[in-house]
Formats: structure tokens, sequence, C-alpha cells
């Protein structure tokens, strides 16, 4: 397996001293009514489709400011969690979690080395800031044979996804780093399948965005509701939900 880009790496790291300096869940809109909305309704998705419970060994990648693995760690699971930024790092393990049960690593994922493997591997808005063909392979080999994976990520047809991703000063400008990217649903698939995944699931979902007023949530979250089971429009939703099982004897959550 080739080692991360490390231009990739120099990039994240100053990304995330670059969030640092001011409130990063502003940066990347989870503080709104909107925002939080989105984010809970993200983090129960990932916990369903992973098989998320008490005792369940999970990593979680890109966990940022732990603003995420707070809610995963409600469920009870043991949880890694991983990123690259120190910055980021010091305000997760502010939120002080569950020593017993929850572990933030400063590092590279695709650097990083784990003693055990996982019944699930995790992770929001994470999969597109990383070298992906190397770090595909590496979430296979942690997972137990039956292991899962779900994470949730930005769509490429969503229009101002793919004007955000694809014109530098745009991307600069709303704070992106240089690296990051959006998917396709049907690259990631072919990815996933050719790597060896099984029960694949990638999922347009999410009209919500963070900056509607909070007077107009609920209905605009009906709205989008309506709009995710209309088989063609759904395609150009917000966001993917992507979750697959390694093959193998079904892990135990």
């Amino acid at each position: 397996m080739s080692p991360m880009d490390n231009n990739i790496a120099k990039n994240e790291i100053a990304h995330g001293e670059r969030l640092a300096r001011g409130n990063p869940e502003d940066a990347w809109g989870w503080s709104t009514p909107a925002g939080k909305k989105r984010a809970l309704r993200r983090a129960l998705m990932i916990m369903e489709s992973a098989g998320l419970g008490a005792e369940s060994s999970v990593l979680e990648i890109g966990c940022g400011t732990g603003l995420f693995t707070e809610y995963f760690s409600r469920c009870g699971a043991n949880i890694v969690a991983v990123d690259i930024s120190h910055e980021l790092i010091a305000r997760a393990r502010e939120r002080g979690l569950p020593a017993d049960r929850i572990r933030f690593v400063e590092g590279a994922f695709e650097e990083c080395h784990f003693p055990i493997p996982f019944d699930a591997i995790i992770g929001s808005s994470v999969l597109h800031h990383l070298d992906l063909d190397v770090a595909i392979i590496k979430i296979y080999q942690l997972l137990k044979p039956g292991g899962t994976i779900s994470f949730t990520e930005p769509n490429m047809l969503n229009p101002q996804i793919m004007i955000q991703k694809n014109i530098p000063w745009i991307k600069d400008r709303l704070g992106d780093s240089p690296d990051e990217t959006a998917f396709f649903s049907w690259d990631i698939k072919s990815k996933l399948k050719k790597t060896g995944f099984q029960d694949i699931m990638v999922r347009p979902f999410d009209w919500l965005h963070p900056a509607i007023p909070e007077l107009l949530v609920d209905r605009v979250s009906r709205i989008g509701a309506v709009l995710e089971g209309m088989t063609l429009i759904k395609e150009f939703s917000g966001s993917l939900h992507i979750s697959a099982r390694r093959p193998g004897q079904s892990a135990k959550c």
C-alpha cells in the first residue's frame, strides 16, 4: 500500500490550523439551527447503518472537534477517533468524553497503525479529504470479517457542491482545503466493489442548507424528505450516505 501523499497531509494540517483560529463548527455549518438538525440526522444514520451498540469496537476517521464523536459515544461503543489536526484533536479532548471508551489519536489515518480490527469504521465528511485509493484499502483491512462502514459525504452532482469543489478561488473563499473533493455515487460505489466490499449502498440525501432560518427548518426538512423520494431529483441532493460490509461472518455489534 502506497503511503499518503505528503502534500495532502501538509495541506490538511494547515487547514486544521486555519479552522482552529475561529470556530470550526461555524465554518462547517454545524452550529446553526439547521446545521444542528443536519448533524444529528447524520449521526443517527451512521450509527444505525453501522449497527453501533454497547461494546462495539469502532474507528471514527476525521473526528475533528469531536462533535460527531460525542453523538456516537451515546450508544456505548468503544471508539478510537483519529484526526490529522493537532488543534482539532485538542478541542475534541476538551469535551470530556468517557476515557474508558473513547480514545483520540492524532495523525493521518493512512499512516496510523491500529492493533485490532474493528466492528465498524465510520465518519462524517471525511473521505473526501483523504487519499481515497490508499484509505479505502486500509479501511477494508482494518475491518473484522462482517464489519461495516458508514460515512456521509458531499455529492458532486449537487450544483453548489460541484462549483465549490472545482473552482479554486471559491473553494478557498468558502474555507475548503485545497485537495478536498466530493463524490459521484457511481464512482465511490465502483471503488468499494473493486476493493471487495459487499452490500454496498450509496444514497443521496439532504436538502437542508445550514443557512436556512430557524423558522423554516421544519418546513424545508419536509420538502427535502419529498425530494429525497423522487427518482431523478434525489440524485442532486447535497450529500451521500455510503455504507458497505466486508464479507464474512457478521460482526457482533
